[in-house]
């Protein structure tokens, strides 16, 4: 695949199971374009990664799909962003920040029983149990009365992790997990484990858009990466086809090697300079 053009989106056999559709999605500041034309769809079930240099574009993406930009050229569950009801979207669309300051001596459980509020009605026994079985699914078990600000950085982006959890238990029908950087705070054990999860959760229906920064965790995870440069799509594809020499240099201006990884058959990317 060329990396010097936006490429046609090569659709998954479910592309029509698409719980998110970007269709010429752009984005200006100052007259400065941030995204220019993107299109492309997250299926059911599928762990797409989107990776590209600082600045370009992958946080101003995500923040569309959240509606926190606008909500033109986004479709969420067939509907237009705009359309979905925020209550809706809260109990069948999460969000794990990069960071998620959290300024008081909250204990865990009740910072992870926050993502059962969509759920309405006053707090059960239910929520109770839900919420400490997600923190165990983090590694966090027997965590639950720890004051979250005595926690390192990695655990309380685990804690928050398991909030997510939480908030889409339950909920019936297409589901998604929206993730900014999940693995920057976290240890090399715990950065396989969340991406172990993630697939946990496609395997079970939901659909993740990860951003990530490491080339070779995509590989290794991603059903498809979408590559971000100057704001503009140049590839969108199997991990295999999309992360290739040619493409890892338009978006990064930077030399590696590619090469098949002798272990597990993904790519294997190391830097070449």
């Amino acid at each position: 695949m060329s990396a010097a053009s936006a490429p046609a989106e090569t659709a998954p056999a479910t592309a029509s199971a698409a719980p998110v559709r970007v269709t010429d999605l752009n984005y200006s500041v100052a007259g400065r374009e941030l995204l220019r034309k993107l299109n492309f769809h997250l299926t059911a079930g599928e762990l797409l990664v989107v990776l590209g240099r600082n600045g370009a574009g992958k946080s101003t993406l995500l923040r569309h799909l959240t509606g926190e930009l606008g909500r033109s050229g986004v479709e969420l569950f067939g509907q237009p962003l705009r359309d979905v009801k925020p209550a809706d979207a809260a109990r069948r669309r999460a969000v794990l920040p990069q960071h998620t300051p959290v300024s008081f001596a909250y204990e865990v459980l009740d910072v992870v029983l926050l993502g059962r509020i969509p759920h309405g009605g006053r707090e059960t026994a239910q929520d109770r149990a839900i919420a400490a079985a997600c923190l165990a699914r983090v590694g966090l078990q027997g965590y639950e009365t720890r004051n979250i600000q005595t926690l390192s950085g990695g655990e309380q982006q685990r804690v928050h992790l398991a909030r997510t959890l939480a908030q889409l238990h339950g909920t019936q029908g297409p589901r998604v997990l929206l993730l900014d950087e999940p693995t920057a705070s976290l240890d090399l054990a715990h950065q396989h484990a969340t991406l172990r999860l993630a697939r946990e959760l496609c395997a079970d229906g939901v659909g993740v858009l990860a951003v990530l920064h490491d080339l070779n965790l995509a590989a290794q995870y991603a059903d498809r990466v979408l590559m971000l440069s100057e704001g503009r799509i140049i590839a969108c594809d199997r991990p295999a086809a999309a992360l290739t020499r040619e493409t890892i240099h338009t978006a990064y201006s930077h030399e590696v090697l590619v090469t098949e990884h002798p272990c597990l058959g993904c790519p294997l990317i190391v830097s070449a300079s």
